[in-house]
């Protein structure tokens, strides 16, 4: 293992380039023999993104056949064949398409790439494993095969991911290079739920925008889609079971058909990404009305969804019916925040219904939202509701409730305390439309702040940056979204003892070079150290220093 001096930002970035940028050395070398990087003395870190749990590397450099071939049983994995194309395609973009230098090189040191999987299951899960060992020879010793063992074929994916990142064009050469050889990574996320919501009713997006966002997720090891797709500013969805619904779309030319949903769930499925879907009620459901009026409490005021109604219920019914044939996905969110209770106490067959079953609107609100859990427990879904429901009636919610926290922080400690499931999304670092919100809050950023036990942090989820839509749409919806997104998901995947000291000199640099990564993938990834997300460079510049 060669021992590097500390290093300056510039030098290392010099450096970084002149080994094409997979390894920046901040202080000592890792100890020889050792798997884990030592926090305590910020060991070297790799240009690996999300950081590894656990590994080491040498200083050999590898070159790689173009003619990269897929071995090992997972040659019988309709999905990890279908990825190794993807990421041959991704890795060997400046390959030798005309035949130029076919005569220049004969010979390569890695000419295949050998994936073995305990388990060809392709069942999507909640905590499916996603744990992988990646291994690379030295020069001396590589036998042309690099291997990546794993107990799922999604363990495999994430793998993959890591393997593509250790390769790079050089340019002088003009072929692709392993550097850094031998390699010798352990890895595991630290949480089983590491989402993006995406927000479809405020700006629709197309179809093959939601596609480009799922894929750039998959390059940071993020695993879930919280597709918002319903709110009360548009109602973008068909439901065959009750198709004015979707009368409630911006304009005929913005909705999803059930088709177009399909299509999202196995397109991430493919990239070992779950879709939770949510339905917002009763609050933000106004566009619900637009092709059903009896569902609002009155035509001038128009929600929350009418509670007096049976209707109501025969509807969310109906549409949890129909969804749940398309969202296989064991979580379902049924929103539960932001009800304004006023329409009720100001519509007369409301107030008359509240008067009969002897209801304030604050306990309407409470059955609206368990009468809506049992209609989604009865299709074998897990609610998920925003935190309201949990800080107004947590005794009444179902004990399979997962609580959304969003509000600040404090709530998941509280949740967890009392037996229930919690999703950390803190709007004050992971709502990504708060543009203030510079990288190192999102970074630093804490699921488990304030939970001490073990049994109680076992319960947290994971976390999710929330891309809430009224002010991004295709024009902007990428570069609102990263480089931020990144920053959580590496909170969210590796050790939280690797990456939280020194973020100036360990993780900038590294998160930078991420930014570039998805910049050659065609992600548009606004600069890191903006003061704004998703402004613009400031002024010419490399993309690894912005």
């Amino acid at each position: 293992m060669k021992l590097w001096p500390l290093l300056t930002w510039h030098t290392a970035f010099a450096c970084a380039l002149f080994f094409t940028a997979f390894t920046l050395c901040v202080s000592e070398a890792v100890a020889a023999g050792t798997l884990n990087p030592t926090p305590r003395s910020s060991a070297s870190l790799p240009f690996i993104w999300p950081l590894p749990a656990a590994f080491t590397f040498g200083n050999d450099t590898l070159s790689v056949d173009p003619a990269l071939s897929l071995a090992g049983n997972a040659a019988s994995s309709a999905i990890l064949r279908a990825a190794f194309d993807r990421y041959r395609g991704i890795v060997f973009k400046h390959s030798d398409r005309y035949g130029f230098l076919r005569t220049l090189r004969t010979t390569y040191d890695v000419s295949k790439l050998q994936i073995n999987v305990q388990s060809h299951s392709d069942q999507l899960q909640l905590g499916v494993d996603e744990s992988y060992s990646l291994f690379v020879s030295n020069a001396e010793l590589h036998s042309g095969v690099v291997t990546i063992e794993a107990n799922t074929v999604f363990g495999a994916l994430r793998g993959l991911e890591t393997f593509s990142q250790l390769c790079s064009f050089d340019y002088t050469s003009k072929t692709v290079q392993i550097n850094k050889a031998p390699w010798s990574i352990r890895d595991k996320p630290r949480f089983a739920y590491r989402g993006l919501m995406l927000d479809t009713s405020r700006h629709y997006l197309p179809i093959d925008v939601i596609k480009q966002i799922i894929e750039s997720m998959s390059y940071a090891k993020l695993n879930v889609l919280h597709w918002h797709i319903i709110d009360e500013k548009s109602f973008p969805l068909e439901v065959p079971s009750f198709p004015n619904l979707w009368k409630g779309s911006y304009t005929k030319w913005e909705r999803y058909t059930v088709e177009d949903a399909y299509e999202i769930v196995n397109f991430s499925k493919m990239r070992g990404i779950n879709v939770m879907a949510e339905v917002d009620v009763p609050g933000h459901a106004a566009s619900w009305g637009v092709g059903y009026p009896s569902l609002w409490p009155s035509p001038s005021c128009k929600e929350p969804l009418d509670v007096s109604k049976n209707f109501t219920f025969d509807v969310l019914s109906g549409i949890l019916s129909d969804m749940r044939k398309i969202f296989p996905f064991e979580l379902f969110h049924l929103g539960g925040d932001e009800v304004n209770t006023d329409c009720w106490s100001n519509t007369s067959q409301v107030t008359h219904w509240l008067s009969q079953n002897r209801l304030t609107p604050k306990a309407a609100y409470e059955y609206f939202v368990l009468k809506a859990q049992e209609i989604a427990l009865s299709k074998r879904w897990s609610p998920v509701n925003w935190e309201e429901t949990f800080n107004s009636f947590p005794a009444k919610l179902h004990p399979q409730t997962v609580v959304h926290n969003w509000l600040g922080p404090g709530v998941c400690p509280k949740a967890v305390a009392k037996g229930f499931r919690c999703i950390f999304s803190n709007q004050g670092v992971w709502y990504l439309d708060h543009l203030d919100v510079p990288w190192e809050d999102v970074y630093t950023a804490e699921p488990l702040e304030g939970i001490r036990k073990v049994s109680e942090q076992k319960l947290v989820l994971g976390g999710e940056v929330c891309m809430w839509g009224e002010t991004v749409d295709t024009s902007d919806v990428q570069q609102t979204i990263w480089p931020r997104a990144a920053a959580a998901a590496e909170r969210l995947w590796s050790p939280r003892d690797h990456t939280t000291r020194n973020i100036n000199i360990t993780t900038l640099p590294r998160l930078q070079y991420f930014r570039c990564l998805l910049n050659r993938r065609g992600v548009a990834a606004a600069p890191v150290t903006n003061f704004y997300g998703r402004t613009a460079p400031t002024g010419p510049g490399s993309c690894f220093d912005q």
